[in-house]
């Protein structure tokens, strides 16, 4: 049987794009609705994008994993929310 997971352009939702960032998200959920936010992650030295665990790690357990206190995932998060609201122009 298929696995159901969603991945690459074919696979989001359109409502999946209107869903903010969380840091109880699963890394990949994350970027599946929200690919933007990759080079976010990438310059914060999060590689998790391609890792095996990004299907099952939530973004706080993998920021966790690479040494960011929980204040600074908060705030990685808000930055991230705020980033995908300005540059969204899929909405209008």
């Amino acid at each position: 049987m298929r696995d159901n997971h969603k991945t690459g352009k074919e696979g989001r939702n359109a409502k999946d794009s209107d869903k903010p960032i969380n840091k109880e998200m699963f890394i990949a959920e994350a970027i599946d609705a929200h690919p933007e936010i990759i080079p976010m992650m990438m310059e914060r030295g999060i590689h998790c994008i391609g890792c095996g665990a990004s299907a099952f790690e939530t973004l706080e357990q993998g920021f966790m994993g690479h040494g960011i206190p929980d204040d600074e995932i908060d705030r990685i998060v808000e930055d991230m929310n705020s980033y995908i609201e300005k540059n969204s122009d899929r909405k209008n």
